[in-house]
């Protein structure tokens, strides 16, 4: 005899498309009750992409249909709404950004890790910042936060205001926001799913993130459940993937593209980071192959918004907390390469 629990563990095993994660451990199920031998399920889902449900309820019926004996003892209903963000707001506004006084969030990912994903955001974030913008940096990589280190902050914790909102610690004219101020040194962090879901919201929703006009948020690598949780929770202007001119970092770059196509968040563009190493001589030398990014952009029509070379002073600046986009460009070809990611980015998103 099928069982509420029993029911609910069926659709533990349908999982939102594209991603590893169920529909239960999400929270997209309302309800699920067994009465009189028929399975009655009531979902709701946040997407502007008519097949997400459409796949979600083939799935279910899938999943459901052998054990209750048929279609017509299983009753789906989704309610769709639309996700955070009024529906046909202009990109930029407060009514998209959905976060009090942010004009613009534009997410940076990678399909993988070891592709220098955060470095490259907190890089193009003071990049952004030296053109007179102000500009919040959110690490949400939970379990592997390196924000703070990388902008000379690893011991600080933020505090709370009356209303209970987290205020952002603040360095190098950036509002940042990390698990890494809320960790003791060397403290591994061990949160499931929900719990890891709820921090990301605190992050996004409870920080008193003031006037910005942009906040970029450092994923975490690859395609997981905190990437879901983002778009549910806010609407993005758009994601920057960051890659290396490998090709097996380029399989994994497509997958976050096709993410970030599955929940209707545009590609602002591809940054190859370690993307050649120069000489003394000026002679430069691709370590990691050539071209691959400029033929995924090719392939993808998005721009290629920066090739950021390989150099020692990159991870030394980080590791000491003055990440290399502080230097003046005239003086750092590394520096001039950040800030020309920045401004090919302004100018793509100011353009959508």
């Amino acid at each position: 005899m099928m069982t509420n629990d029993s029911l609910r563990d069926a659709l533990s095993q349908v999982k939102y498309p594209g991603f590893s994660r169920d529909i239960i451990s999400f929270g997209l199920v309302k309800s699920a009750e067994v009465s009189d031998g028929i399975a009655m399920v009531q979902l709701q889902v946040q997407t502007r992409d008519p097949k997400i449900p459409q796949t979600i309820f083939q799935d279910c019926h899938q999943a459901l249909d052998p054990i209750f004996g048929g279609s017509e003892k299983v009753k789906i209903e989704i309610d769709v709404q639309d996700p955070p963000g009024a529906p046909g707001a202009v990109a930029g506004s407060p009514e998209s950004a959905s976060i009090p006084g942010v004009k613009r969030i534009i997410a940076v990912g990678s399909g993988k890790g070891g592709v220098g994903k955060s470095t490259v955001s907190s890089n193009l974030a003071i990049a952004l910042s030296k053109q007179g913008l102000k500009v919040g940096l959110c690490d949400c990589d939970l379990y592997g936060p390196s924000v703070p280190l990388m902008l000379g902050v690893p011991h600080h914790q933020p505090n709370a205001d009356s209303e209970d909102r987290i205020i952002p610690i603040e360095a190098h004219g950036l509002k940042l926001m990390s698990m890494g101020f809320l960790l003791s040194d060397n403290s591994p962090v061990i949160v499931r799913g929900p719990l890891a879901n709820r921090y990301t919201q605190q992050f996004l929703k409870q920080v008193d993130w003031g006037e910005l006009d942009v906040l970029i948020l450092d994923l975490p690598p690859g395609t997981g459940d905190i990437q879901l949780t983002i778009v549910q929770t806010v609407s993005l202007d758009g994601a920057v993937i960051v890659t290396t001119p490998q090709e097996v970092a380029m399989i994994d770059a497509r997958k976050a593209v096709s993410m970030f196509a599955k929940v209707n968040v545009p590609i602002l563009g591809l940054i190859e980071n370690m993307s050649y190493f120069e000489c003394n001589q000026g002679e430069r030398y691709h370590l990691f192959g050539k071209g691959g990014a400029q033929k995924e952009c090719d392939r993808l029509k998005v721009p290629l918004l920066g090739e950021i070379p390989l150099e020692a002073v990159i991870g030394e600046r980080c590791d000491g907390g003055e990440p290399v986009a502080l230097l003046s460009p005239s003086d750092s070809k590394i520096s001039a390469a950040f800030h020309k990611s920045a401004q090919a980015l302004l100018h793509h998103v100011s353009g959508k």
